[in-house]
């Protein structure tokens, strides 16, 4: 990933409600949930979230597919593995091992 696209990404997510939509739709998967089901779960208006939802698009971090009425939106897991390689690609002087928090997995 390059510097500017990790920029972007970053830039997004540093907002509490885009951080909360993305990751909420980080813990469902990748099928990931309609537009209304994440407004209701977060207590967002609609039209506050399709803000966050093309901030998000932009940058890359979520896909959309439309679905009879319906839009879902989905976590890009391969910009976010794309991202979190790109941050610790140089971890602790190549010693992986270092990096990782006790009881956590890298």
């Amino acid at each position: 990933m390059k510097p500017a696209q990790v920029v972007k990404a970053l830039a997004a997510l540093a907002q509490p409600t885009r951080l909360a939509i993305y990751r909420l739709l980080v813990t469902v998967g990748p099928d990931g949930l309609a537009a209304g089901q994440v407004a209701e779960k977060l207590k967002v208006s609609p039209a506050t979230l399709s803000f966050h939802f093309k901030t998000l698009s932009h940058a890359g971090l979520v896909e959309s597919r439309q679905d009879g009425r319906f839009v879902y939106y989905a976590a890009n897991f391969a910009v976010m593995n794309g991202m979190v390689d790109y941050l610790t690609e140089n971890c602790c002087g190549g010693n992986a091992d270092a990096c990782k928090a006790p009881g956590k997995k890298c």
